[in-house]
């Protein structure tokens, strides 16, 4: 058996070129050794065992973080193995461990963070994307030409398609939006114009698409696709850009009152693969953004990290006034597949251009920053999530307004009790569903009042301890009855009729707290601690 000779090595490409290609900010250089231009191979990740080589690779080191010391010994490791230079996560606001710089000093490897925001996928993918861009631009041939001299930008890559195939370009993502445009001249059709000037493919474009089986060709396909000229607009090439199985996007060529050149299609080929690692940035830059986004949002509505930098990671002023709305689902534990809080999110985020929603599971949180003149602007929107008259199944609680991103947490936490009391109040049969801070009255300092008297009643012990405890195993048919008799003042008659027994059966249940348990709701203090109790014990 003749024995196949070894592939040659793929050529390295500079750090400096990977690092350019980020231009979403996921990646950060704290140290090259061997300066911005020592070359890279490949792209590893550090735990795929000890048999891959990492000769000039830039190893992702998934473990520990590089604030963490541990992340050490990883680094000196890749090293060893011969390594270019090694990622570390990164934790916001804390600096790289001392051992974990000088390890990689000592071993003469880049060391780079990953951002917190981004994950390992799309890193990989990202620097996998530069790599294969910047080799393409080394190219001999088409490909090389379409690269060269601005490889990172669609709208020159548009522009030197077009100059190659000699017609009009639009390169498209997967939901037919236009990414990126040549030249439109003057005998453009129709189609391309409004496909431009709208941003995306027109909606009845797309159904006739649709219905002619071309979008299922194009997804399909992995050729130009050719489609004559007729009554309708000029020739048109297409082709999907791929990366692997994937599609990506598609670049479209129109022939715009001109025949398009004959080696058109060869051209197309090789701009679909000078298209890939582009639309893979463009794609990381868009969920790059909405995870900084997301990422600043909760650190705002949570209060971790400095609320300022949130504020302005969010494109808000930090000291605007703003407040919270807090929805959440009038069941309790909605059925799998519940959309109500997703058209609630809809809902809000339509409210108002710099409203900013964040889904947390069973809840929706809306930051909504107001001006002087619309301070119940928070309330109003907590009555539309809640679809006052219209039954949507949600209850919404309207945080006050506050002077800035510093008191954002507060807002939060204040809109977060309202919702409770809301569903406290649902549960025993009211109909309200959204409140601000003065619809809810005095329950809302009840609520406060409660959580603050939570541990100490936790850690207490006594008779009104036993009582509850022992009861409420047994069904909590005593508690029930000292509720009733306590929310109606020691009225035994409307008492007993709330809980639809005779007054001398809970005349007997008042009397059997006080001989078995020695409760005796004669004296004030014990009342108070038993109504606590009560409320406490649910």
């Amino acid at each position: 058996m003749t024995s196949r000779a070894p592939l040659p090595p793929e050529p390295s490409v500079a750090l400096r070129e990977l690092l350019a290609f980020d231009d979403g900010g996921s990646l950060r250089l704290l140290l090259a050794p061997a300066g911005h231009d020592v070359g890279v191979r490949g792209v590893a990740v550090g735990d795929e065992g000890p048999a891959r080589p990492l000769d000039g690779c830039l190893v992702l080191l998934t473990g520990a973080p590089a604030s963490s010391p541990d992340a050490a010994a990883p680094v000196r490791e890749a090293a060893r193995r011969g390594a270019s230079g090694v990622v570390l996560r990164a934790v916001e606001g804390v600096a790289a461990a001392p051992q974990v710089v000088d390890a990689a000093e000592g071993a003469g490897v880049a060391l780079l963070t990953r951002a917190e925001w981004a994950d390992w996928t799309d890193t990989a993918a990202l620097l996998r994307s530069a790599l294969a861009c910047a080799r393409a631009g080394a190219d001999d041939g088409t490909a090389g030409r379409m690269a060269a001299g601005g490889p990172e930008s669609l709208s020159a890559l548009a522009a030197a398609v077009a100059e190659y195939t000699g017609g009009s370009i639009t390169i498209e993502d997967t939901r037919l939006r236009v990414l990126a445009h040549s030249a439109t001249g003057p005998d453009a059709d129709v189609l391309r114009r409004s496909t431009i000037l709208g941003g995306r493919v027109p909606e009845w474009r797309v159904a006739e698409l649709r219905r002619s089986g071309m979008l299922r060709t194009l997804w399909t396909s992995r050729d130009v696709i050719h489609r004559a000229a007729d009554a309708e607009g000029p020739e048109r090439l297409i082709i999907a850009v791929r990366s692997g199985p994937e599609v990506l996007g598609s670049i479209w060529v129109a022939g715009d009152g001109r025949p398009l050149r004959p080696d058109a299609p060869d051209a197309l080929r090789r701009a679909a693969e000078v298209a890939a690692p582009l639309l893979v940035r463009h794609r990381l830059r868009e969920s790059g953004a909405a995870r900084r986004s997301e990422l600043a949002l909760r650190g705002l509505l949570y209060g971790d990290g400095d609320a300022r930098t949130h504020a302005w990671s969010l494109g808000l002023s930090p000291d605007a006034a703003c407040a919270v709305v807090v929805a959440e689902t009038l069941t309790a534990a909605p059925a799998p597949g519940d959309r109500t809080l997703d058209v609630a999110a809809l809902q809000a985020a339509t409210y108002r251009p710099s409203v900013r929603v964040l889904r947390d599971g069973d809840r929706l949180l809306v930051l909504l920053p107001v001006d002087a003149g619309a301070e119940r602007g928070a309330a109003a929107l907590a009555r539309e999530l809640a679809g006052q008259g219209g039954g949507a199944g949600v209850l919404a609680g309207a945080g006050p307004v506050v002077a800035g991103a510093q008191g954002v947490r507060g807002s939060y936490d204040e809109g977060l009790l309202i919702v409770r009391v809301l569903r406290e109040r649902a549960e025993a049969g009211g109909a309200q569903r959204s409140a601000d801070a003065a619809g809810v009255g005095p329950s809302l300092d009840v609520a406060r009042v409660l959580d603050a008297a939570r541990p100490v009643w936790e850690a207490g012990n006594g008779p009104v301890h036993e009582l509850v405890r022992t009861d409420l195993a047994a069904g909590g048919e005593l508690v029930r009855s000292l509720a009733a008799y306590l929310e109606a003042s020691g009225d035994v008659a409307r008492a007993a009729a709330r809980l639809v027994v005779h007054p001398n059966t809970l005349r007997y249940r008042v009397r059997r707290a006080k001989e078995r348990f020695g409760v005796d709701l004669e004296d004030p203090d014990t009342r108070l601690l038993v109504t606590l109790a009560v409320r406490l014990s649910g």
